[in-house]
């Protein structure tokens, strides 16, 4: 790995030049929010609560909040965000949709999350209507948000839906009032959602 992803080569500390890292570990901004950081060249077969182990004796990790750990798979997907609009559409050909893993989420329920609204959205079109997407306080919204612009086109990744997608929401606590963030994401999602079927007639 040190004559790998973490090759030391070209970074030059500005504080002391003289001293020159053993190892790097490349944290590549995820998201437009910059609430989301991929650390590069990390695919493993390690079991996560080992990654979680070794990832904080990392220094400026020890505190980090995992939003997904590595594995080894080979996804084939569209660079989403330069391709597509947020109505799944090519944006050279807005006549042709995509939908599934292919548009850049990771997972089942994802994947077949972007096909139902895919779908829907092609069937909203050939009635003559708009179906916009839902909000991003919603799971799918959060989704169809990274893959269609929140994330960096250059950096791409296929992304299982989690928390780090959504947008903030105050909730005190720390690490302490985890589980109450989580439940207030959860329950704006909610609410967005079924207002966004509301709309829908």
């Amino acid at each position: 790995l040190r004559h790998g992803p973490m090759k030391p080569v070209g970074l030059t500390n500005a504080h002391d030049p003289a001293n020159k890292p053993y190892a790097v570990v490349q944290l590549r901004r995820d998201n437009a929010l910059g609430t989301l950081y991929n650390i590069v060249g990390f695919q493993t077969k390690m079991k996560y609560g080992a990654q979680g182990t070794v990832f904080r004796m990392i220094p400026g990790l020890e505190n980090a909040n995992f939003a997904r750990l590595g594995g080894i798979h080979r996804n084939t997907f569209i660079n989403s965000p330069t391709l597509l609009d947020d109505r799944m559409r090519l944006k050279s050909r807005p006549n042709i949709r995509f939908a599934g893993q292919i548009t850049g989420v990771e997972g089942y329920v994802e994947s077949a999350a972007m096909g139902l609204l895919a779908g829907r959205m092609a069937a909203a079109g050939i009635m003559g209507r708009d179906l916009a997407p839902p909000p991003n306080e919603t799971a799918m919204g959060s989704l169809i948000h990274h893959i269609t612009g929140g994330a960096e086109a250059k950096t791409f990744q296929p992304m299982n839906v989690n928390f780090g997608l959504f947008p903030p929401i105050d909730v005190k606590g720390g690490r302490k009032g985890r589980k109450d963030r989580y439940k207030a994401y959860t329950d704006r999602g909610k609410e967005a959602f079924v207002q966004w079927l509301a709309g829908q007639g």
